[in-house]
């Protein structure tokens, strides 16, 4: 093995802040600039460490990713330009942006490894951070905040910039993960013939488990280890969002929070002093995505890549799955927990537990970093336990981009080679099976799957659908806007319902019979 060319991880961090006070509080930049510096404090190397990196990657903000999140007061024009100049990282010259997703944290640290592996960079830091509680409480506040700041110049883009959603999904108001996982989550439990109560139980069982980790997370948002019946059961305090899901079951996105996880050779880790004990090798990885939209999936109750992404990292690792002793599944919604569950073959109760942190809805959801915090929180664990092997999971859009990543103190002994992206992405693209579909469709139909969206109040709002007209054709449509239709939609299970489908020229509207 050739130091120069060995890819590992010497240094971790996390920031959870709580300050009240939004006049006090750091912005997103702020707490980036905290946890890089924290990051190359816990590698034992400090500013050193800072002076030798080559490159740094900060995942894209929400405030840059969703009109549901964007700043009223501003932001950084160039991230990682902003954050080099802060942390005096004058020898950083690859500076990059990611395009939105949750799977980029571990898609970056996949590409850097293999940068140091072809001898592009010697070390990199991957860091984001969000302030939305602060920026929500400004606001609710009336205080007045500027984060603006321009370094100049444009930061190199990562990942992909074509958004998951398309027009037709667009027109019936599907463009957002609080829609799309709800679809999900109910076509799966037709999948599996669960009535909407055994269902709700399973998912609250399921959610337990993680916020019983995150009550022991000091880092955790919401520590109050809910029980599996406050979860499941919809009140004044825990509202419908998507139907089957209660805000308990939602990525907890108002939130501030900043990770940071640098990346090196193992010669620049030896060069700098870091302990041997601090080193940690990404033994095995793997990238590739699913169906682009929705509504060209085969089905809407499993995944075709999950399997593919995670078998991959583990052949590369040379393990299998009763190998992995510590596992944080990516989990904004139940849906993407159970799926993932399922393509790695184990059970929802696995005693090694699903997660580090707590998951997106107690330990908190920081937009597209929250895999950040998942990798430094599993770089901590295998350092406590040398040996072990730790296995992250990283889901972006809708169960459609999947990264994978198995973390361990253990040396490796062989060369850093994932299989590449494009031979994994060439063998699911091979596979056969999406439905015909329309985009205005009109005559007898039945539900695939559906959902109700719910306002402030836990309010029925509207309705979605996606159905089969009579030869097979799929389509997207709304409901009428019925708040006792929309009302019994929640009480009594529509999957399979018969109804009629009409269109305005524009979208679609299913009426039940």
């Amino acid at each position: 093995m050739d130091a120069s060319t060995t890819p590992v991880l010497i240094g971790a961090a996390q920031i959870t802040q709580r300050e009240p006070d939004p006049t006090k509080a750091r912005s997103a930049m702020g707490l980036m600039v905290d946890v890089g510096r924290a990051a190359a404090e816990d590698a034992g190397a400090g500013q050193a460490l800072i002076d030798a990196l080559d490159a740094i990657v900060v995942l894209r903000s929400f405030s840059d990713t969703s009109w549901r999140f964007t700043s009223p007061f501003g932001g950084p024009k160039n991230p990682p330009k902003s954050l080099a100049g802060h942390l005096g990282a004058g020898n950083a010259t690859k500076l990059v942006y990611t395009w939105p997703g949750g799977n980029m944290p571990q898609w970056s640290i996949n590409k850097l490894c293999q940068m140091i592996t072809d001898g592009e960079i010697g070390a990199a830091l991957v860091t984001g951070g969000e302030a939305l509680a602060t920026q929500k409480a400004a606001q609710r506040q009336k205080v007045q905040l500027d984060w603006n700041e321009d370094a100049g110049g444009t930061p190199e883009a990562w990942g992909v910039e074509t958004r998951g959603w398309n027009e037709n999904e667009d027109a019936h108001r599907m463009g957002a993960a609080i829609y799309m996982y709800p679809l999900l989550e109910n076509a799966l439990r037709g999948h599996l013939g669960q009535s909407i109560d055994e269902h709700q139980m399973v998912m609250g069982k399921l959610f337990a488990r993680f916020a019983e980790v995150a009550a022991g997370n000091p880092l955790a948002d919401r520590r109050d280890g809910f029980s599996a019946e406050q979860i499941a059961t919809p009140g004044p305090d825990n509202p419908y969002i998507g139907f089957p899901y209660t805000r308990l079951m939602n990525s907890n996105a108002f939130i501030d929070q900043a990770a940071a996880v640098i990346v090196a050779s193992l010669e620049t880790a030896r060069r700098l002093g870091v302990p041997e004990d601090k080193i940690v090798y990404l033994h095995g990885c793997a990238d590739a995505h699913d169906i682009w939209y929705m509504s060209d999936r085969i089905d809407y109750h499993g995944s075709k890549a999950m399997p593919v992404v995670y078998g991959a990292a583990m052949e590369m690792a040379g393990v299998g799955i009763d190998d992995i002793d510590h596992f944080d599944l990516y989990s904004c919604f139940p849906s993407a927990v159970q799926v993932g569950c399922t393509s790695l073959g184990i059970g929802q109760d696995d005693p090694r537990g699903l997660t580090v942190t707590g998951g997106l809805p107690y330990f908190g959801g920081p937009g597209n970093n929250y895999v950040t915090h998942s990798i430094a929180e599993m770089i901590q664990v295998v350092r406590k336990s040398p040996g072990s092997k730790g296995l992250v999971t990283a889901n972006g859009n809708y169960i459609t981009k999947h990264a994978a990543g198995i973390y361990s103190t253990e040396p490796v002994d062989k060369p850093y080679a994932p299989t590449p992206e494009a031979e994994l992405q060439a063998r699911l693209d091979a596979i056969p099976g999406s439905p015909p579909k329309t985009d205005l469709a009109s005559g007898p139909a039945t539900v695939e799957t559906y959902t109700v969206i719910h306002g402030r109040g836990g309010v029925p709002d509207f309705g979605l659908v996606i159905g089969r007209l009579a030869d097979g054709t799929r389509f997207m449509s709304n409901t009428p806007d019925d708040e006792a239709l929309l009302r019994d939609m929640t009480q009594r299970d529509y999957l399979g319902a018969a109804g009629k489908v009409a269109n305005d020229g524009q979208r679609n509207t299913f009426t039940p019979d």
